[in-house]
């Protein structure tokens, strides 16, 4: 496989760095090219397949859907709004729900969400408190709160009123906002994606949450990536023991229909009114049912438990295989969110493990990501170490650029 036997792409602008072939059709975690060559799938649109490919419960409902109604605008009632956001609701412990069609739809509007609780309470200047190495999306405002000076570079000026802080680290928070009346919110993802599955800790995460409530602050809490079963839970911040005021969502919400969700709880569910925010394709009738039939198998299936024991299973295997092994610096992550960080740049290990029959990602210039969709099974995942872990030991094997 060479970068000549890509697709063509002439007229699609060059915003992607592509692997050089084009999928053709899934079933369950396996993909194949339009060459005919398969692939075991590690990466599951980037956490977005849940269910995998072809799934035989979510593709009847969503040809029936399609059948009926698509779209339809948010000028009339849609039903199946109301029964994704009872269930939303339900599970997460919060109350209500704005749907959109993206992460970045769900980020933006979780800012919009804290700037207007700011204005409401006659702060004219709000302030939100982001973090390092951290990625909420691409426009201006997520960009703006994203860690990454490379992603915001070229795109200045970038929107004002954040505060960057590092990860778990209480007494960084306390000083940076110390005497500072006009903070309004703390937003950040329980496991970053991104910026190189760095998770929160259990205890810090509920140090935030009493300095929110300390202070009157919204805590926005971004699983888009680390929500929606992939840790084992419904919602990464659950291990904590903890509710959140503000929580977008997307990604492996409708199993690869596009879909977004701002759930808030009672601080934060009654600040938006007509007029305030709006969209047009968010909420539509095809993007409800599937995130209804999502649920629905994901409970019916236990798909929660399985992303907890093969990912835990999946983390050790790869402990064991490459833990000791110089270069490897780190194994992280929980459920089927996993994440080797080696000592260097390891971009190319997303073509070899390509080649070998792998779909994965690499973040953060030097950390493999691992985000397969939850129905992987223990021989499956078997399968990803015995492809990767002799790629990353040949790599490290050689001479250092």
């Amino acid at each position: 496989m060479s970068a000549t036997a890509a697709p063509s792409s002439p007229h699609v602008m060059n915003t992607y760095g592509r692997l050089p072939i084009a999928l053709s059709h899934g079933q369950g975690c396996r993909v194949w090219d339009t060459e005919g060559r398969a692939y075991l799938d590690g990466l599951g649109g980037i956490a977005v397949n849940t269910l995998g490919h072809n799934h035989p419960e979510l593709v009847p409902a969503l040809q029936d859907q399609i059948s009926k109604l698509i779209h339809s605008s948010n000028y009339y009632y849609v039903p199946g709004q109301e029964q994704l956001a009872a269930k939303l609701c339900e599970l997460s412990g919060l109350t209500n729900v704005f749907f959109c069609s993206t992460g970045l739809e769900a980020n933006e509007a979780a800012l919009k969400l804290a700037r207007k609780f700011g204005h409401d309470k006659g702060i004219e200047r709000p302030e939100i408190v982001v973090y390092e190495a951290a990625f909420h999306g691409r426009s201006i405002a997520t960009l703006s709160a994203t860690g990454n000076p490379k992603v915001q570079k070229g795109f200045g000026p970038l929107v004002e009123g954040f505060i960057r802080v590092p990860l778990n680290d209480i007494e960084a928070l306390k000083q940076a906002t110390k005497g500072n009346p006009n903070v309004v919110a703390v937003f950040f993802e329980t496991i970053q994606g991104e910026g190189g599955i760095h998770p929160m800790r259990w205890e810090y995460l509920r140090q935030v949450r009493a300095l929110c409530d300390e202070h009157d602050w919204l805590m926005m809490i971004d699983e888009v990536q680390c929500g929606m079963g992939r840790t084992g839970k419904w919602f990464a911040h659950q291990w904590a023991g903890i509710l959140p005021d503000v929580m977008p969502l997307a990604k492996g919400l409708g199993s690869g229909v596009p879909i977004g969700a701002v759930v808030a709880g009672p601080r934060a569910a009654h600040i938006f009114g007509p007029g305030n925010h709006g969209t047009t394709f968010g909420g539509n009738p095809l993007a409800m049912r599937a995130g209804v039939e999502t649920i629905r198998i994901m409970e019916e299936h236990k798909l929660l438990e399985n992303a907890a024991h093969v990912g835990a299973h999946l983390k050790a295997a790869l402990e064991s295989e490459l833990g000791g092994v110089a270069g490897v610096k780190d194994i992280r992550g929980q459920g089927l969110m996993l994440g080797i960080e080696l000592d260097r740049p390891c971009g190319v290990i997303l073509n070899r493990a390509c080649e070998a029959g792998l779909l994965l990602s690499v973040t953060a210039d030097s950390v493999i990501r691992l985000v397969p969709p939850l129905i992987l099974s223990v021989a499956e995942a078997d399968e990803i170490v015995a492809i990767l872990a002799p790629i990353v030991k040949s790599f490290l094997a050689e001479p250092a650029p």
